[in-house]
């Protein structure tokens, strides 16, 4: 990293704007910052990180923002840093603007602006800077990422700030790890450790995963095999637990066949027990269902005999019914023949009802003839119905043409009215946008006068209070003068006073024999004497020093005089003349007349949007005008063919429908009389044909009831049973004829018979005897198939594990290697004596190349006598690796930096700043470390020292590497040639570069 500009603005003491040119610093290779106390030396420090990092090193960070801005700053003038930077082979410029309050640009008061950030490149083919990002968090991980460290280890190792000198070389083993982690990108070497503990973890939890599924399926086989297996007394992860598993497993496998081998035998004697019962039960239920079987016939028997004369007269019944059967074909004909008489006899009453009297006695052939005649008229009437269909459509769009004749007059008369007023309607629309147009101009024109005027009310009110002050500062000066006078006059009076008494004053110092001092002569016959009243020296000089402090009163007085002189002027300048109440008026009546404007000129918008719908009024108005005229001239040619149309129809619609209202009321009368006509003549024909069919029907009647052998067809028809009752008789006859049967079957049989001869069957005893059987049956096949699921869930289980223990084992294997290797790096293995982090071994040497190479600068500036070195000690309990002691060649023991005296702790760390740059610098892929920044401490340095200090600072130029050194310490500005100077004043710091 090389810093090239810095160009500060209202930062910390510097009021204006300031720039550092570092590159012509840095061409000497050691240059001075200096200053009196209190002047800004660490500010310019502060303005570099802040630049960097967006804060300030850790005990001036008071806060953000406002903290930062200068006390001195114009209230017009934000603050700003720009820092323009080469890091990591690029050339960048950053500029940070922390939140300013500013002064509100219109009205009193302020307002925030937020915080800005730039970052831009320079591009060396186009030879201009690029923008790269405007973010905050953006440029702020940029730079960090590009420096390597944060704003804390920027502080340790570039720039070491007043009171944080010493921190690195003092700092604890944890923080001084951090800050080489970074430094020397060691995080690879933290990642392996963070890599191999995550992979031990990794395949622990597999372990346990495997031992836990190990002790389910053991957990599973003691279930199964009960008593007979015992579980290890072990967790999963620990050694041993799969041998002890598969032993248990194969003791309860060999147990498990034992019980199965036993139920089995149990189970075949079950079987032939089982057997022989089931042939007892058999044969004795069969012996007392034969018992029953006859039993139950005997009582049939029985009951079939009680009911032998029902049964003939339902046999009786059946044969009446089967011979009415032929005449009923008969009935059926004479019953339909009947009905079917009455229908058409009285539709032919209902009919002949609705027929005139002149036609109520009419036959069927002069009823036809009628509605034939009826029927002729009615075709003859189509065409006058057409004409009247189109009569009622002339009608219709007659009266549409009158209604859109009313319509079209209205809209017109709408129009004619509503265009009358147009002149004057839209004069008064564009008056009032041009009054509108006019107040927005002259709003605009009040505006721009409103500050101007503003700005002279508030002069005018200054130059009020300016006079008012001069006033007062004219009197005071011209007090302070007459006091000025008065004590000249009086000085004068006293001084020729003590001239005249001089020479009293003179002979009070002679002495005999001794010479005057005005003539020489060693005799003073008659020496002068004192009168009263006489001045001496010492009024004299304080009658001068009176004099003198009211000369510098008088002069402050006329100063202030001026200064109010000055400001009263160019208040007036800017007021003029004329009284602050006039001004006020004035832009009074400024502001209600910019009111007043703006408000009319704010009805400009909606005065142009009215003109415009009125102009889109008046063209749709003009537009239906049109059209309304078009539309009249067309209804006059189409309402008069519509009129003579309409004259032919009436006429030839008068003759066709006679009396009638309408030709198609005339239609309806016809159509109804031909209807009643046809119905009337087809009842009569009706009625005439089912009298002849009643008729034979009677005579096949009689005939068919005679042949069957009954008196009268209605002792045939009393004879016939409906399908209900025949079925009903039939199936008591059938069911009689099948018990008659099934009792002499039953009672025929030779095993029956002889089974009823025998004492009566035991079936309970039997049962019981079969049930008590049957259960040692089940027990038994219940055993049989525990034994034989336990003896395959076994096999089962234990196969399972067998397997698993066997796919367990290389994972076993690896974790035993991971965990040696991750406790190794992790330093907590007992093989890793000096418990010591992989990391921490990387940085321990990496240390003890920084200590190596602070040693050489070190033994130069303390004249051999002190050496750094790495220690890798453990402290007690704890780690070891990132330890630092001094070693002093004039007691040759080891020590701690914690001893060293404040000189020789502020020329240690030096050393060790640089020696760790260098190592940095050296690191392949290390962040190269090409300026550096030391506040303070020289002042502890005794002179030999210090020009060891300065020889050793000197000799980094062969590096290419820039050292700035901040001090107060006068002689340092003998020694440096190249100086950055700060001064400070009343309106705040300034820097000045010289001697380069």
């Amino acid at each position: 990293m090389r810093l090239h500009r810095l160009d500060i603005t209202a930062f910390g003491p510097f009021g204006g704007s300031q720039n550092v040119d570092f590159d012509t610093l840095s061409a000497a290779g050691l240059f001075l910052l200096h200053g009196p106390t209190g002047a800004g030396k660490t500010s310019v420090l502060d303005a570099v990180c802040y630049a960097l990092y967006g804060t300030v090193p850790g005990a001036r960070q008071t806060g953000q923002g406002l903290t930062l801005r200068s006390d001195h700053a114009d209230p017009a003038t934000r603050t700003e840093v720009r820092l323009e930077l080469t890091v990591a082979g690029r050339r960048l410029e950053i500029t940070r603007q922390p939140p300013w309050e500013r002064p509100k640009r219109r009205g009193a008061g302020t307002t925030l602006d937020k915080a800005q950030t730039w970052l831009r490149e320079y591009d060396a083919t186009a030879r201009a800077w690029k923008d790269l990002s405007r973010s905050h968090q953006e440029i702020g991980e940029e730079i960090t990422q590009l420096l390597g460290m944060s704003r804390e280890q920027f502080c340790q190792v570039v720039l070491l700030p007043q009171g944080d000198f010493a921190r690195f070389l003092r700092a604890d083993a944890g923080a001084r790890g951090q800050l080489l982690g970074r430094l020397f990108d060691t995080q690879r070497f933290a990642d392996v450790e963070k890599r191999l503990a995550e992979r031990r973890r990794t395949t622990e939890a597999r372990v346990r995963d495997g031992d836990s599924v190990l002790l389910a399926d053991a957990h599973r086989m003691q279930q199964e095999a009960g008593d007979a297996m015992e579980l290890p007394e072990l967790a999963p992860g620990e050694p041993g637990l799969a041998a002890a598993v598969l032993a248990a497993a194969a003791v309860a496998r060999s147990t498990a066949r034992e019980r199965l081998t036993v139920a089995h035998c149990r189970l075949t004697a079950a079987e032939s027990a089982q057997f022989a019962a089931d042939r007892a039960l058999a044969g004795v239920r069969e012996l007392a269902r034969s018992q029953a079987r006859f039993a139950e016939a005997r009582q049939r028997a029985v009951r079939l005999e009680e009911r032998a004369a029902e049964h003939r007269a339902a046999q009786a019944r059946m044969e009446r019914a089967r011979k009415a059967e032929a005449v009923a074909p008969a009935l059926e004909l004479r019953e339909a023949a009947e009905e079917e008489h009455r229908g058409a006899a009285g539709a032919e009453v209902r009919a002949r009802a609705l027929l005139p009297e002149s036609l109520a006695g009419a036959g069927a052939a002069g009823l036809a003839a009628a509605a034939r005649k009826a029927a002729e008229e009615l075709g003859g009437l189509e065409s006058a119905r057409r004409a009247e269909r189109r009569l009622a459509e002339v009608v219709d769009e007659r009266a549409r043409l009158d209604r859109q004749e009313r319509d079209d007059e209205d809209t017109l008369r709408e129009a004619a009215g509503w265009l009358a007023g147009w002149d004057a309607r839209r004069a008064a629309l564009q008056s009032r946008v041009d009054s509108a147009q006019e107040a927005a101009t002259r709003a605009e024109q009040l505006a721009v006068q409103r500050d101007p005027a503003r700005r002279r009310l508030e002069a005018a009110r200054l130059r009020d209070e300016l006079g008012r002050d001069t006033d007062e500062a004219q009197r005071a000066a011209l007090a302070s003068a007459q006091r000025a006078v008065a004590a000249r006059t009086h000085w004068l009076d006293l001084k020729e006073q003590r001239l005249n008494g001089i020479a009293a004053e003179l002979a009070a110092e002679l002495a005999e024999g001794e010479p005057c001092a005005v003539c020489g002569a060693t005799e003073h016959p008659a020496p002068a004497e004192k009168f009263a009243g006489h001045v001496d020296r010492e009024a004299e000089e304080g009658a001068l020093a009176a004099l003198q402090r009211a000369d510098e009163q008088r002069a402050r007085d006329e100063r202030r005089l001026g200064t109010a002189r000055e400001a009263l002027a160019a208040a007036g300048a800017e007021a003029g003349d004329s009284p602050t109440a006039q001004l006020a008026s004035q832009a009074d009546e400024l502001e209600r007349e910019y009111a007043q404007a703006r408000r009319l000129g704010s009805t400009l918008h909606a005065a142009h949007e009215e003109l415009r719908l009125a102009e889109q009024e008046r063209e749709r108005r003009l537009a239906e005008r049109q059209q309304a005229e078009v539309r009249a001239a067309a209804r006059l040619t189409r309402r008069e063919g519509l009129d003579a149309e309409q004259t032919v129809l009436e006429a030839e619609l008068a003759q066709a429908r006679g009396s009638a209202a309408s030709v198609s009321a005339r239609a309806g009368q016809l159509e109804r009389q031909v209807a009643l006509l046809t119905d009337a003549a087809d009842s009569a024909r009706a009625a005439e044909d089912t009298a002849r069919h009643l008729k034979d029907t009677d005579a096949r009647l009689a005939d068919a009831a005679y042949r069957a052998g009954f008196d009268t067809p209605e002792a045939a028809a009393a004879a016939l049973l409906d399908d209900t009752a025949h079925r009903e008789l039939q199936r008591r006859l059938d069911e009689r004829q099948s018990e008659e049967a099934a009792v002499r079957a039953v009672l025929a049989e030779t095993d029956t018979a002889a089974a009823a001869q025998r004492p009566p069957a035991d079936l309970d005893a039997a049962e019981r005897i079969a049930a008590v059987a049957a259960q040692r049956l089940r027990d038994a096949a219940s055993a049989r198939d525990r034994a034989a699921r336990s003896c395959t869930e076994l096999d089962r289980l234990s196969a399972r594990a067998t397997t698993g223990v066997r796919q367990l084992a290389p994972l076993r294997e690896e974790y035993d290697r991971v965990a040696r290797l991750a406790g190794l790096t992790a330093g907590t293995s007992a093989d890793n004596e000096r418990r010591m982090r992989l990391e921490s071994y990387v940085l321990a040497a990496r240390l003890e190349q920084v200590a190596a190479a602070a040693t050489v600068r070190l033994r130069r500036i303390s004249s051999g006598r002190y050496t750094l070195v790495h220690s890798d000690d453990r402290t007690g309990r704890g780690r070891s690796g990132l330890g630092l002691h001094v070693v002093d060649a004039w007691t040759g023991r080891e020590r701690d930096t914690a001893t060293l005296s404040g000189g020789e702790t502020f020329f240690a760390s030096l050393a060790l700043a640089l020696g760790l740059a260098d190592v940095v610098t050296d690191e392949a892929g290390g962040v190269r470390l090409d300026t550096l920044f030391i506040d303070e401490g020289f002042g502890s340095l005794d002179d030999q020292t210090l020009d060891e200090v300065l020889d050793v600072l000197d000799s980094l130029r062969e590096r290419d590497r820039t050292v700035g050194i901040v001090s107060h310490v006068a002689d340092l500005r003998r020694r440096v040639h190249a100086q950055l100077e700060v001064s400070k004043g009343r309106t705040g710091s300034a820097l000045r570069q010289h001697g380069v």
